[in-house]
């Protein structure tokens, strides 16, 4: 068994092009075949090595090696102009003279009438006229004696074309349908249905999964398959991913680069494990699953044809899931690998850094958000001017907050340092709220802004810890006086 994923370099690969390849993969896997990966770059003048090169990195990303591959049509022009002339000369196919300007102006012309339903009303439905069928012999030497550029276009017989699809099961067309298709351009290179039909058969491609928006390609496919006298794969036409707004994805809701996502902080088992889910449901969806799990249960047969809805939130929401499941040391070497901002803490003991990316961890979504943290809790980047001090205001003035962290550095500096730990803190914030008749959230909300600045952060008592004696009463002081300069 053997399927490939066949991705274009003439743009990113996005999220619904990531999908096909993962439910390609999934599914050979499952069945111990193989994953092939070609580049089908015969758009000479849009294709980009740029882009190849990140299709690569970004399956490789995601765990999906290839096992043969990658294979770039670029280099198998001549095979595909053999199998052009090879139907030219059997009669399957014919020179077409045309211009584009010619068939334009033909398509322009009166009397061609909306064929697409009121979806497509307005729009005028061309199928290509055959004008160049009726050429004499002659006709068509003397054309060729004059160097008149031309393409090839394959001859659709009478009748109806069958496909079965695994997803949307028994499909026809009446050829009657269909248009003269160009397999082979004016400038003498192959069209996308010569190079794949041509590609699937020499590589023994078994099953085509692909994107829905191929399924009336296939009927034409099917029909260049027979010509040739071979016989088509098994296909599976998977639905396509939708934004939130129930219409086709926009650059802002996932149409753009895979390593987008690594670099805003994602994780490719976050991807992997939600994509999976897009159409299909593994036997328990709320599991987080290896890419091993997912193969032993992914089944074709099972996927959905409605379009999934492609959510950031559920997206950014399981990503904080998997952060949260992860070693800090894990982590933290994610953090090194991926991200820039880690280059600042180069002098920081690594020891300190996994214990900050532990501590803070339960709140993160992404890699990105301990850029953030590190800055508060590494380099002291305290803004104190925000929001967060509003609403402290609403409860407790800074009157009242002076007079409580001063009450509570005169615990803490009778602390002995080799015991800073979260247990002997909280005793002592509690004994001293105690004392003076107060409630130790009047002690704990002033102390965690002043440490952190924000409202809200992992256990207090731990961020004393982790900061130790010194550096804490070090914080506070600093908000204290910010305080009395506000009051001043």
């Amino acid at each position: 068994m053997k399927v490939r994923f066949a991705p274009s370099p003439t743009g990113h690969l996005h999220i619904g092009g990531v999908r096909t390849a993962l439910f390609n993969y999934l599914f050979v896997k499952n069945q111990d075949g193989q994953f092939v990966l070609r580049i089908e770059d015969t758009d000479v003048s849009r294709s980009s090595g740029e882009m190849a090169e990140e299709i690569l990195q970004g399956l490789l990303w995601l765990g999906m090696k290839w096992d043969e591959g990658p294979i770039y049509q670029s280099h198998r022009f001549e095979k595909y102009r053999e199998t052009a002339a090879r139907l030219l000369e059997e009669g399957k196919a014919y020179r077409c003279f045309c211009t584009p300007a010619e068939i334009e102006a033909r398509r322009n012309s009166p009397g061609i009438e909306n064929a697409g339903g009121a979806e497509n009303a307005g729009e005028k439905i061309y199928k290509y006229d055959r004008l160049c069928l009726d050429l004499t012999h002659e006709q068509i030497q003397q054309k060729l004696r004059e160097k008149i550029p031309y393409a090839i276009r394959f001859f659709i017989p009478p009748g109806k074309t069958y496909f079965k699809d695994a997803i949307h099961k028994e499909m026809e067309t009446a050829n009657s349908e269909l248009e003269d298709f160009a397999i082979l351009k004016s400038d003498n290179s192959p069209t996308y249905h010569l190079s794949v039909v041509v590609d699937d058969s020499d590589m023994g491609i078994t099953h085509v999964i692909r994107g829905d928006d191929h399924l009336s390609n296939t009927f034409k496919q099917v029909l260049l398959f027979k010509a040739l006298g071979l016989n088509p794969p098994k296909f599976a036409h998977l639905p396509l991913i939708l934004g939130p707004d129930k219409k086709k994805l926009s650059k802002r809701q996932g149409e753009t680069s895979i390593l987008e996502f690594k670099k805003n902080g994602y994780l490719p088992e976050t991807l992997v494990n939600y994509l999976s889910q897009l159409s299909w449901l593994p036997a328990d969806s709320k599991k987080i699953f290896t890419m091993e799990e997912l193969v032993k249960q992914f089944n074709l047969t099972k996927l959905s044809k409605s379009s999934p809805v492609f959510d950031y939130d559920k997206l950014r929401f399981l990503n904080g899931r998997i952060i949260q499941l992860k070693e800090a040391k894990e982590l933290y070497r994610l953090l090194v690998e991926n991200h820039h901002f880690m280059n600042e803490y180069n002098a920081v003991p690594t020891e300190k850094k996994i214990a900050l990316t532990h501590l803070v961890k339960p709140r993160m979504k992404t890699l990105v958000d301990f850029e953030a943290k590190f800055a508060i809790y590494l380099k002291g980047e305290l803004n104190y001017h925000n929001g967060d001090l509003e609403k402290l205001n609403e409860t407790y003035s800074n009157t009242d907050m002076k007079g409580c962290l001063k009450l509570l550095l005169l615990r803490l500096e009778n602390i002995d340092g080799s015991r800073f730990g979260s247990a002997d803190i909280e005793a002592e914030l509690r004994a001293c709220a105690a004392e003076n008749n107060m409630d130790a959230s009047a002690l704990i909300h002033p102390a965690r802004f002043a440490l952190t600045a924000e409202a809200v952060s992992p256990p207090i008592f731990d961020v004393f810890a982790f900061f130790g004696k010194e550096e804490s009463i070090k914080r506070i002081n600093r908000f204290i006086d910010y305080l009395e300069k506000t009051d001043a």
